[in-house]
């Protein structure tokens, strides 16, 4: 299994220099399972060499056994061991930087006071003015309570922080958004939501991350109508994007239309629900929606949270009850958010012809990606190292570019529409194939194209405050 540079180890050991030990070395590491990287020598004396290995392994467990081996050969110690990822994160990821000079006087009387004062006056008289004379325009907060880290579950506003540090880099290298992080040691919805309102004047957007559900739901739908500008909470609907659009684009590929198919999503969480509420929107054939309990259906309420109700009352018109086993029946689609390994050959041989399957549970899919492509016509994971990667950074820094180049007040289902029909166009239908569904993150039309799209369909929907697209210079 491929893990890229997630687990990187510089392992600095101390080598007897004789014939042979190097050989020995990474001999050793090859049989434990490591990636042979960089060899370089640190120091060289007469008796011993210092040497720098970098190697890849799979997980920390399999670098502590690593790391176990290479002491335990005659002549060689194990001074230092440095991980990639924790000196990447060295200091944090993050700095401010200034937009304009502070060398002089004249510098900090335009950029201060007393020059400031005009301007805190003019914003006083036209309030719609903070849009043009502070970073406002621009800018977005990405707020967490820790509750819902990736897969690791509750860990805490100071845990969260490396997550809403990367966040805010991806939105500055991609979209050009000045985003900041912000992690609140409460989870009480109410108070959550009170914090957001207090300090949203100094954002264009809200981007919620890591919430767990069902306080997401509640956080979300509360500051969407308090505040007058965009809040997204990126778990639920910027995944959503992403699936709809590599949706369109698989059932392309097979010939099928999305009106008169059923798909199947496993797991009713954050995610789970905004996908499923997504597809509605989209106006698919049909959903089935199957939690730990079975296939949701209208009137269980002893066994549904309040937002499951909603979505049992919308979804399963057809009754089915049962496990993912009956669910999975002659359906044409299968999305999982749930966790790994649900999948068999059986249930894939039981979905309709030319099957679709997006397993995105991580870790671990729901299914072993090879066994899946032996019997589904497209696949999709959430993995990095397996073709058609559903990830959400796709779509959160078009959407809110979009969103922030005319101002928008608010989020709305078209906006999010649009940018799924927006990333599915960026591939042309002569390019679609099994193995692409989706574009690279690392694709530069992917922004813009989003941006564009999310931008006229804020203006459709009278959402936006400028009713024209900015120049992009060289775009």
């Amino acid at each position: 299994m491929s893990v890229g540079v997630a687990y990187t180890l510089t392992v600095r050991c101390q080598i007897d220099n004789r014939p042979g030990m190097l050989g020995r070395l990474t001999t050793r590491i090859g049989e434990v399972g490591g990636d042979i990287g960089a060899i370089d020598i640190v120091r060289a004396e007469r008796n011993v060499l210092v040497r720098d290995i970098t190697v890849r392994v799979q997980d920390e467990q399999h670098g502590e056994t690593l790391i176990e081996e290479l002491n335990a050969i005659p002549g060689i110690t194990v001074l230092q061991v440095s991980d990639r990822v924790f000196l990447a994160h060295l200091g944090g990821k993050l700095a401010m930087q200034s937009k304009v000079p502070l060398k002089n006087r004249d510098d900090l009387s335009l950029a201060y006071t007393p020059g400031v004062a005009r301007v805190c006056r003019a914003i006083a008289d036209d309030p719609e003015k903070v849009f043009s004379l502070t970073w406002k325009s621009n800018s977005v907060a990405v707020v967490s309570d820790g509750s819902a880290i990736l897969g690791l579950g509750n860990l805490g506003p100071e845990a969260a922080m490396p997550v809403m540090e990367g966040k805010a880099i991806l939105f500055k290298e991609l979209a050009d958004i000045d985003a900041v992080p912000i992690c609140l040691r409460s989870q009480h919805p109410e108070l959550i939501v009170q914090t957001v309102e207090q300090i949203a004047a100094g954002f264009g957007g809200i981007n919620l991350e890591d919430i767990a559900a069902p306080s997401c739901f509640l956080v979300e739908g509360r500051l969407h109508e308090s505040l007058n500008i965009p809040v997204m909470h990126d778990d639920q609907h910027g995944t959503a994007v992403v699936v709809l659009a590599a949706l369109r684009n698989a059932l392309r590929l097979v010939g099928k239309d999305l009106r008169e198919v059923r798909a199947v999503v496993n797991g009713v969480g954050a995610a789970g629900t905004a996908i499923i509420r997504a597809l509605l929107e989209a106006h698919i054939g049909e959903v089935t929606a199957v939690d730990r309990y079975g296939i949701l259906c209208e009137g269980d309420d002893h066994v549904q949270t309040t937002m499951q109700r909603i979505i049992a009352s919308q979804t399963n018109r057809e009754r089915r009850r049962g496990t993912l086993v009956e669910a999975i029946r002659g359906a044409d689609v299968f999305v999982g958010v749930s966790k790994g390994g649900v999948l068999t050959p059986e249930l894939v041989r039981s979905m309709a012809p030319d099957p679709i399957v997006f397993a995105l549970a991580n870790p671990v899919p729901e299914g072993d990606p090879e066994m899946l492509r032996e019997y589904a016509r497209v696949v999709a994971t959430g993995r990095s190292d397996q073709p058609n990667q559903i990830n959400n950074v796709l779509s959160f820094p078009g959407i809110f570019r979009g969103a922030l180049d005319v101002n928008a007040a608010k989020m709305t289902v078209g906006m999010r529409l649009a940018a799924a029909e927006a990333l599915a166009n960026v591939i042309p239908d002569e390019e679609i194939s099994e193995e692409y569904i989706v574009p690279s993150v690392f694709n530069r039309a992917v922004v813009p194209t989003i941006a564009t799209a999310v931008a006229l369909a804020a203006i459709e929907e009278g959402v936006a405050r400028r009713d024209h697209l900015p120049s992009r210079g060289g775009d």
